[in-house]
């Protein structure tokens, strides 16, 4: 039996264990789907065995789950009461249990999500930074940097929500941390509707008021308005704490199971639940859906009935105006309209797990009203995209010209041969 891991006296009691977690994300991750992928091929071996092939192909199986527990014992934290949970749970021991084809889909989307959101939102946060330092930046580019803000927070939480799916919607990393990763992930969420509603309104104010917007682009309305679009987002999703310290039943009947987090919901926090998440759709999704829709109809309107506007800048006008529209319709809409259903039914819908998989995906389309709307975006874009083709060249150069020297060796070598052998005649 493993002894606990020696930590500085200076810790607090309750860090020892999140700390290991944190530098085994990634592996924790992979075994988890290995796991069950792996289980599923147990099963086939079984079912095979009367043609003689499961005996070896058992036991090597059996050898790598308990190299995996091992790991994911150590990845959780050594003393961790929920890595016990993890280990006696009926998702690794009973091997009966693949995962899921619904976990396994969601589980694909959000690396897919990771690890094409990330890289592009960085590149966008370097480029809003600079722009921001410059003197008297304008209130949109504000705005944009505090939707990249968004987009970064619910990224960063996505590794939480693929251990999730890895597990089939179980959660493995105790009760702090699934409070926090809901609270975050839905908040960021909820961030992103008023913050586009605030870009469409600068927007349309900057071609159908020329001359007042130019008065006044002072950053101060920037910092207001995403400052109270912060607040609406994490005010009203406080719920989600409210909700998860009311009696519950996530545990199910045997402690040994690993608990579901914000999924099961009893008849007492459905009451306080329902009618909050009706709420949530009305003010933070419907009226900055219906604000941002009639911005950009106005802005485009306006923007195509110009003559003096150039035909590259009517393309960038439309592009913005669809990609936002797609934002609120398809990202955010089917949760939303969960919210409706579930109102009305009185109960939380099953396929709210894919809805909230659309409402991740808008950190992947944000990128795009970046280069739409910020020059110094369009720039920074192309700097990488350059830099990426010439890397990519390069690669591609070194990788042929390795692929091509055994060839050149081989001739090389029989040009020799012949030339001994013509010396030796």
């Amino acid at each position: 039996m493993l002894g606990k891991p020696f930590l500085p006296p200076s810790l607090p009691p309750s860090l020892p264990s999140s700390l290991p977690f944190l530098l085994f994300l990634p592996e924790i991750i992979w075994l988890g789907s290995k796991e069950a992928f792996f289980l599923h091929d147990t099963q086939e071996a079984e079912e095979s065995s009367v043609w003689g092939r499961s005996h070896n192909h058992s036991v090597r199986q059996e050898r790598e789950m308990q190299r995996n527990r091992e790991w994911i014992h150590l990845g959780l934290g050594l003393g961790n009461p929920w890595s016990e949970r993890i280990l006696t749970s009926s998702f690794v021991s009973s091997g009966r249990m693949a995962l899921e084809p619904r976990s396994r889909g969601l589980l694909s989307f959000y690396i897919i999500y990771f690890l094409t959101g990330l890289p592009a939102n960085l590149v966008a946060l370097w480029a809003f930074v600079g722009r921001v330092r410059q003197p008297q930046p304008a209130p949109v580019h504000i705005l944009l940097l505090s939707l990249t803000l968004a987009d970064l927070l619910l990224l960063l939480l996505l590794p939480f929500k693929m251990i999730e799916a890895a597990y089939d919607f179980r959660w493995p990393l105790g009760d702090a941390l699934c409070v926090l990763t809901a609270y975050g992930f839905y908040s960021s969420i909820y961030c992103s509707t008023w913050l586009l509603a605030g870009i469409g309104i600068e927007r349309y104010r900057s071609v159908a008021f020329p001359v007042q917007y130019q008065q006044s682009r002072r950053p101060v309305y920037g910092v207001i308005a995403s400052l109270v679009s912060f607040l609406l987002s994490f005010g009203h999703c406080s719920i989600v704490i409210i909700v998860h310290y009311l009696p519950t039943n996530n545990t199910g009947g045997d402690a040994k199971d690993l608990p579901a987090c914000y999924e099961n919901f009893t008849p007492e926090q459905l009451d306080v639940l329902l009618p909050v998440r009706l709420e949530l759709c009305l003010v933070l999704f419907f009226i900055p859906m219906a604000v941002t829709i009639f911005c950009y109809w106005r802005f485009v309107r306006i923007m195509l009935s110009r003559p003096q506007v150039g035909r590259q800048k009517r393309w960038r006008a439309m592009g913005l105006a669809a990609v936002t529209l797609f934002n609120f319709l398809v990202c955010f809409g089917p949760y939303n309209v969960s919210h409706v259903v579930g109102f009305f039914q009185k109960k939380s819908e099953l396929w709210r797990a894919c809805a909230v998989l659309l409402s991740a995906f808008n950190a992947c389309v944000d990128p795009l009203i970046f280069y739409f709307s910020s020059s110094a975006v369009r720039k920074a874009f192309d700097k990488r995209l350059r830099s990426l083709q010439s890397w990519g060249a390069s690669l591609s150069g070194y990788c042929r010209k390795r692929a091509g020297e055994p060839a050149a060796e081989r001739k090389e070598g029989s040009l020799g041969m012949a030339n001994i052998n013509f010396t030796g005649d």
